[in-house]
């Protein structure tokens, strides 16, 4: 039976290191960059990747002290259920489902964006299945006049193909994207140097540096929407791009070594890519006047304002090749979140912890996976599928600091391989970081994620509660001893 459930253990910390970067390189350094920088924080855009990479280290090297423990699927929800418990962990799980489900489904959007641009004056997709059905504009929803977008949906169906066919063959064709945007955005880097201008950077912050929105009364810095800019909010807005390090951890089954090549993969990716985005930021933001950003396509399009037609296509190709990894990062690390879920009785095993007899992948809910995203991805507007995910993520990497505080202090002896620094120092940090960036997002967000929490209690009350392991093995242990034990550890699936 448990044959049936487990995954292949085939991936190394290159490999792991390479599904970070995959991951974490991609919207965020190609899109969501001009966004923040010309409506949020201007040049000072820079030390928004600064503070959102430092909220970044402090819960990786949580989420590293965790993975070393805890080397199966399931990231952050498996972390909960060890130290918090079982409702925690089905709010975790069904924040990661947002987290991955809709972030992906915002990079399928993103992708298509940017391949229609490079295609642009080469084909004419038919106007039904140009774009999504609806857009902001002005103030308004209006239909564009297309059904769905053909080019997010084909992406889904592409990358939910390769991962059902196989981790392996996933980890080679992400490391083939890897290899791909990161050239791409070294290029960009070291050309985009020497057309710098420094007073592009002045006045370095215009929106100054923090706007807190203590649900609904503003502290700070206001925008003409009324929503919170500066610094702070540019780090809230960008903290997007960062997930991909938690994306690695629902990896930890199929690691070779996991006690320590997760550790080294978590941590590695997260500095190269911050460095890269701080980087990228600063030459953007000295080649155009934060002002004149282009919000839709910011790196290539900053190449094609000072001529070099030939630069902005590479880019292009850079940015579709950079997404095309991040989506099938974020897809597969959806089925392994539900798998672990599953494993616990509080999702139908027989179907989201069904694994694939001969290809070894969770491959029922992969596919479903591919349906939802693709659906998302080629239905809703970006501004929508955004908003959705930045606080869903900082939430979860809170929990994740705070369960390593009740870790230490419940299980003090416990083996860990790897062990985060300064504790409590550093956990405490992170929950800080992640709390004040949650309060620079507009109110709306906390709305849309209580409404999300409210319908996966919904789900827990209904189904996950009496079908869970852990509660039958509470409700024999009463019924035979009369007492539930303290402490009753949790087996292992």
């Amino acid at each position: 039976m448990a044959g049936e459930h487990r995954l292949r253990r085939v991936l190394g910390p290159v490999a792991l290191t390479a599904m970070g970067v995959g991951a974490i390189i991609g919207a965020g350094i190609f899109a969501l960059v001009g966004e923040a920088a010309h409506h949020t924080a201007g040049p000072a855009l820079m030390l928004s990747f600064v503070v959102a990479g430092v909220a970044c280290v402090f819960a990786a090297l949580c989420y590293a002290e965790f993975a070393s423990m805890a080397p199966v699927a399931g990231s952050a929800y498996t972390y909960a259920y060890m130290t918090l418990g079982e409702l925690f962990a089905w709010i975790i799980g069904w924040d990661l489902v947002l987290e991955y489900a809709v972030g992906a489904a915002t990079v399928a959007h993103s992708w298509s964006g940017y391949l229609r641009d490079l295609l642009k004056d080469h084909v004419q997709l038919p106007k039904l299945i140009a774009e999504a059905p609806i857009k902001f504009d002005h103030g308004h929803y209006v239909w564009t006049g297309s059904l769905f977008d053909g080019m997010a949906l084909a992406v889904v169906a592409v990358v939910t193909t390769v991962l059902v066919l196989g981790i392996r063959e996933s980890a080679r064709f992400n490391a083939t994207m890897v290899v791909v945007k990161v050239s791409i955005v070294l290029f960009a880097i070291v050309v985009g140097a020497y057309w710098i201008q420094p007073e592009n950077w002045h006045p370095f912050a215009p929106y100054g540096y923090a706007g807190l929105n203590f649900f609904g009364h503003i502290v700070g810095e206001v925008g003409d929407k009324g929503k919170p800019v500066g610094m702070l909010a540019g780090a809230s807005i960008i903290f997007f791009a960062y997930i991909g390090f938690d994306a690695i951890s629902t990896q930890a089954e199929e690691a070779r070594n996991p006690k320590r090549d997760l550790p080294i993969g978590i941590i590695a990716s997260l500095l190269i890519c911050t460095v890269l985005y701080v980087v990228m930021a600063g030459v953007l933001t000295g080649m155009v006047r934060y002002t004149e950003i282009n919000v839709d396509a910011p790196v290539s399009a900053a190449f094609g304002r000072i001529g070099l037609k030939w630069a902005q296509s590479l880019i292009a190709v850079g940015a579709v090749a950079g997404m095309t990894s991040v989506l099938l990062v974020m897809m597969l690390s959806q089925p392994r979140v539900l798998l672990a879920m599953a494993r616990d009785g509080l999702l139908p095993p027989g179907f989201f912890a069904a694994i694939h007899p001969r290809l070894q992948t969770p491959w029922k809910s992969t596919i479903l996976t591919g349906i939802i995203v693709g659906g998302l991805g080629s239905l809703l507007p970006i501004d929508i599928l955004s908003e959705l995910v930045n606080i869903g993520t900082l939430l979860a990497f809170a929990i994740v600091c705070a369960a390593v505080l009740v870790m230490r202090k419940t299980a003090p002896d416990a083996e860990r391989p790897f062990r985060a620094p300064l504790v409590p120092l550093v956990p405490i940090l992170g929950i800080f970081f992640c709390l004040t960036l949650m309060l620079s997002l507009p109110s709306v967000n906390w709305l849309r994620l209580a409404g999300w929490l409210a319908i996966g209690l919904v789900i827990y009350f209904c189904y996950g509660r009496s079908h869970s392991r852990l509660g039958k093995q509470l409700r024999h242990e009463i019924a035979t001893h009369g007492v539930s034990p303290a402490g009753m550890p949790i087996d292992e699936p």
